[in-house]
C-alpha cells in the first residue's frame, strides 16, 4: 500500500459481555482491525496490512470463540465426545450400579449352608442305628425351673429313640399332664393315671397306654389327680421308694422288654421329683441358655447329691442338655460355655434351638419328631437321642 493512502477499518465485534459496538477512534485503530476476546480488551497484535489479509469471520463463530472457557486447552475440548441428553443419564446410571452378582452366589449364602449342614447331618443320622442298652436305662428329666423344656425334651427325645426301633416308657409325673398331652394320651379327671400307682399301688401296667404316634411309644399318663399326691404321700411308709417299686415290678413282667424309661418331672422338689430320683439311676437335666436357669442349678445337684447319699447310691447325672439356645446371641454363647466348662462332656454336643415347631407340635397331640419330621428342631433331638443312646456305650467301655 501507499502510505498515503488510509486503509478500511475493520468491522468492530461485540463479544456479548456488555462492550458496546462502536468504531473505536485514534491512529492505531485506523491501521488495525480491532477484534474482541474472551475479556473484552482489544487484541492490536494484528495491524497494518496484516489485519486487510485476515478473512472475514462469521458472527456466529466469532460467539463460539468468544464462550467462556474453564481453563481446559481448546484441544481437549474438541477431543471430548460430545453426549446426547438421553445418553448422559443412561451411561450415568450404569457406571454407578453395582456389579451382577455371580451366578454361584445364592449357593453361599447363610440360607443354603445351613441346608446343606442339615442335609449332611440327616444323612450321618441315617448311617448310624441306635444301639440297644444292655438294660433298660431309667432317666429322671428334671429341673427344678419351671420353662425350661423339661416336658418338651423329655417326650421328644422319647419319640426320637421309639422311631430308631427302641421301645420307649414315658412317666407322667407332673400334675399338669403335659406329656400326656404331647403323646396323644387323654388324661381327664376320674381316669386311671400314675396317681393310682403312688396312692392306690395299682400295677404301672393297668395304667400304661400306647402312643397312637408310635407303637413302640408308651406313656403313664398324669391326671389333675396327681395334685395332691404331694400330701397324700406324707404319712404313707417308705414313701419316696413307690415309684421304684412299681416300675420294677412292672420292668419284671413278661413281654418285650422296656430299653428306656424316661420320668418327667414337675418344675419343684418335692415328694414326687424325689420318687423319681429314687426310681432311676441316671439324671438328665436340661438347662435353658439363660441366666436364671444357672440359679438353681446348683440347689438341683445339691439335691441330687443328698439322694446319693439316702436313697439311691447309685444315682447320677449323665447327661445336660442345652435347650432355647440362641447361637447370635452373647448371653446362650456364655451360657452354654459356663455349662459345658462345669460339667465337662457331660453336656451333649447337641444344642436345642428355639422353635415354633416344637411348640407347635403339642396342641396337635404330637411330638415335634412326628408332627415336623423335617424341621431343624426334630433334627437336633434325634441327634440329642442319638448322643444319649452312644452312652450306654461309653460307659460300658470305661468300665
Amino acid at each position: 500500500m501507499n502510505a498515503g493512502t488510509r486503509s478500511t477499518p475493520a468491522p468492530v465485534v461485540a463479544t456479548g459481555l456488555g462492550w458496546p459496538e462502536a468504531e473505536p477512534s485514534g491512529p492505531a485503530s485506523a491501521a488495525a482491525g480491532i477484534r474482541a476476546t474472551d475479556l473484552g480488551w482489544p487484541d492490536d497484535d494484528a495491524t497494518g496490512d496484516a489485519a486487510d489479509q485476515l478473512p472475514a469471520v462469521p458472527r456466529e463463530t466469532q460467539a463460539a470463540q468468544a464462550a467462556p472457557t474453564t481453563g481446559a486447552p481448546a484441544a481437549a475440548e474438541e477431543q471430548t465426545p460430545r453426549v446426547s441428553r438421553e445418553t448422559g443419564p443412561a451411561k450415568a446410571d450404569a457406571a454407578a450400579a453395582p456389579p451382577a452378582p455371580p451366578a454361584s452366589a445364592g449357593l453361599d449364602s447363610p440360607l443354603a449352608s445351613k441346608l446343606r449342614d442339615e442335609a449332611r447331618r440327616r444323612k450321618e443320622l441315617a448311617a448310624l442305628p441306635l444301639p440297644r442298652p444292655a438294660t433298660t436305662r431309667v432317666i429322671t428329666v428334671a429341673n427344678q425351673k419351671g420353662g425350661v423344656g423339661k416336658t418338651t425334651t423329655t417326650v421328644n427325645v422319647a419319640a426320637a429313640l421309639a422311631t430308631q426301633g427302641l421301645r420307649v416308657l414315658v412317666v407322667d409325673m407332673d400334675p399338669q399332664g403335659n406329656a400326656s398331652t404331647a403323646l396323644g394320651i387323654s388324661h381327664q379327671s376320674g381316669q386311671h393315671g400314675i396317681y393310682d400307682v403312688l396312692i392306690e399301688d395299682m400295677p404301672l401296667g393297668e395304667v400304661v397306654q400306647t402312643s397312637p404316634t408310635s407303637p413302640r411309644l408308651l406313656c403313664a399318663p398324669a391326671t389333675i389327680d396327681l395334685a395332691g399326691a404331694e400330701i397324700e404321700l406324707v404319712p404313707m411308709e417308705q414313701r419316696e421308694f413307690r415309684l421304684r417299686r412299681a416300675i420294677r415290678a412292672y420292668l419284671e413282667q413278661g413281654g418285650d422288654r422296656l430299653d428306656y424309661v424316661f420320668l418327667d418331672c414337675p418344675p419343684s422338689l418335692g415328694l414326687l421329683t424325689v420318687n423319681a430320683f429314687v426310681a432311676a439311676a441316671e439324671v438328665l437335666i436340661p438347662i435353658q441358655c439363660e441366666y436364671y436357669a444357672l440359679e438353681g442349678l446348683s440347689q438341683l445337684v445339691t439335691n441330687i447329691g443328698l439322694v446319693q447319699d439316702h436313697l439311691n447310691p447309685q444315682l447320677q447325672v449323665s447327661t445336660i442338655l442345652l435347650t432355647m439356645h440362641d447361637a447370635r446371641t452373647n448371653l446362650s454363647r456364655e451360657v452354654a460355655a459356663e455349662v459345658r466348662e462345669h460339667f465337662g462332656d457331660k453336656v451333649l454336643r447337641t444344642t436345642i434351638p428355639r422353635s415354633v415347631r416344637i411348640s407347635e407340635a403339642p396342641s396337635h397331640g404330637e411330638t415335634v419328631i412326628t408332627y415336623d419330621p423335617g424341621s431343624t428342631g426334630a433334627l437336633c433331638y434325634l441327634e440329642a437321642a442319638a448322643e444319649i443312646a452312644s452312652q450306654d456305650d461309653r460307659e460300658r467301655d470305661r468300665g
